[in-house]
């Protein structure tokens, strides 16, 4: 005969299921219990994109700050480094090398036969216009007519180099033989100081004291200049001599 009572409390083990208790998980113990993944999913991919190597970092992908557009990677905004310029007049190729202009943009620098003969030129142009003044005044038979014509000629090719190398940087030998005065800072023509400076350098030594000696020291230190060819009146002037070709 039975003896259980069905409005007593329900036996252990028995009765109806507790909805109170959650399902118990596979493998075991609850979500609070249950052990992590050993696979994770795999990590989004970076958002400054994909790097250039294994190795590398999204700063070596082509956003990263250092890179240019349209331009070449490390370059400036502009396409080209304006510090990697070297400044004017150094590291120019073929400055300070003989035949070269002194600046970029300049001709290079007048041959010595064209000054040379320039030089000739003017020299024989401006005696010729001295001997034709002096003749009528002056004894060539004598020392004091050649003396008289000499330091009248000096005169002429004071006046007559400083205005024209004023004018245009040139005399008339010198556009005869394709070369030019040119300003060593910047190749313009000279200025009216650097012309009026360069003419007297050349002539007032020679009739002060040295005569025609003057004139070969001055050529003779251009000779040996490097890398202008700068005679003594190029020096005190700051001038250069170069082509018009």
């Amino acid at each position: 005969m039975s003896t259980h009572d069905p409005s007593g409390s329900q036996p252990e083990g028995g009765g109806q299921p507790s909805f109170d208790k959650q399902s118990p998980q596979p493998g075991g113990g609850t979500p609070e219990d249950r052990p992590s993944d050993p696979n994770p999913p795999p990590a989004p991919p970076p958002v400054d994109g994909p790097s250039d190597g294994a190795s590398g970092t999204p700063s070596d992908g082509p956003g990263a700050y250092g890179g240019t557009y349209g331009g070449p990677p490390g370059g400036s905004p502009y396409g080209q480094n304006p510090y990697d310029q070297p400044p004017p007049g150094y590291g120019t190729p073929g400055y300070g090398t003989p035949g070269a202009g002194p600046v970029p943009g300049m001709p290079p620098i007048g041959s010595w036969p064209r000054r040379i003969l320039a030089r000739l030129i003017d020299y024989l142009l401006v005696q010729a216009v001295a001997v034709i003044v002096v003749a009528p005044f002056a004894d060539f038979g004598n020392r004091s007519g050649e003396v008289g014509a000499f330091w009248l000629g000096c005169g002429i090719y004071l006046l007559y180099e400083g205005l024209m190398l004023g004018r245009d940087g040139q005399t008339l030998g010198k556009k005869a033989m394709h070369v030019r005065v040119a300003m060593l800072i910047d190749g313009n023509k000279p200025t009216q100081g650097a012309a009026w400076t360069r003419a007297a350098v050349y002539i007032l030594p020679a009739v002060i004291c040295c005569a025609a000696f003057w004139w070969i020291i001055d050529g003779m230190f251009g000779v040996f200049d490097k890398p202008y060819r700068q005679c003594i009146h190029d020096k005190a002037a700051k001038t250069v001599v170069v082509t018009t070709d």
